[in-house]
């Protein structure tokens, strides 16, 4: 298990993004959030077996997306285990 947390900067609020992340981390049966910050970025955490997780950021990165992805910066760490289901912020 690991634990990804991502950052996605472009137009990503309003637009969405929080909820379509939110379908695809449970399609992929990911735990963790999705939040809306102040800097007008979207911070995405999840938790699950490394591949999917690597699906998830891949996705984020696709041009699928609600709105318009402009960048993802990612960081990988060791799970926590403290989420359950996948929610909004």
């Amino acid at each position: 298990m690991i634990r990804l947390t991502a950052w996605v900067r472009g137009r990503v609020q309003g637009v969405g993004f929080r909820w379509w992340t939110r379908s695809r981390a449970l399609e992929l049966g990911l735990s963790g959030w999705a939040a809306n910050l102040a800097d007008g970025r979207v911070e995405v955490v999840a938790e699950g077996p490394r591949e999917s997780c690597e699906k998830l950021l891949e996705a984020l990165r696709g041009g699928d997306t609600p709105g318009q992805v402009e960048g993802v910066v990612e960081r990988w760490s060791d799970a926590k285990g403290s989420m359950a289901g996948f929610v909004e912020r």
